[in-house]
């Protein structure tokens, strides 16, 4: 039986790509390792606040590659000096990735208090309106009026 796909109407040209976003997050595994809040801030401003107590900033790193957003987590080696009677605090290390829609902007990261600011913004959109000229063609060939590009693509 073959799935069908809410991207399928011939009317959302494009959108494959983000089909195979959507199929991707739904398949990852539900790790809740650091725990993470996001906030909206106002129209165009998100801030996600991880969770992050026992890390120091230089052992935190923040990227955008593509568009993901991946935040990771590695603590230095400790004293292996000490003896734990108990030991509840995680120390292990994490990475967390979040998928950023195409125009996205990360704008900056700050530790305060055990907690991982990471500020992103969405530009405004700007409105633009695209003329497509028309050409028509002759019996036989192209209009000779096409230009040298438009023949040698083809």
């Amino acid at each position: 039986m073959s799935r069908v796909s809410i991207f399928s109407s011939p009317l959302l040209l494009g959108f494959d790509q983000f089909e195979r976003t959507l199929d991707r997050i739904s398949k990852k595994a539900a790790d809740g390792y650091p725990p993470y809040n996001i906030e909206q801030l106002g129209e165009d401003r998100l801030c996600i606040t991880l969770a992050v107590a026992g890390f120091a900033e230089g052992d935190l790193t923040v990227e955008v590659v593509g568009n993901q957003l991946l935040v990771q987590g590695k603590q230095q080696e400790e004293d292996t000096g000490r003896v734990y009677l108990h030991r509840g605090i995680a120390a292990r290390q994490f990475q967390r990735a979040f998928i950023l829609a195409d125009g996205i902007v990360v704008e900056g990261a700050r530790l305060d208090n055990g907690l991982l600011y990471i500020d992103i913004v969405r530009p405004k959109p700007e409105n633009r309106v695209q003329t497509v000229k028309i050409s028509s063609v002759k019996k036989g060939g192209i209009k000779e009026s096409a230009t040298k590009l438009d023949l040698d693509s083809r």
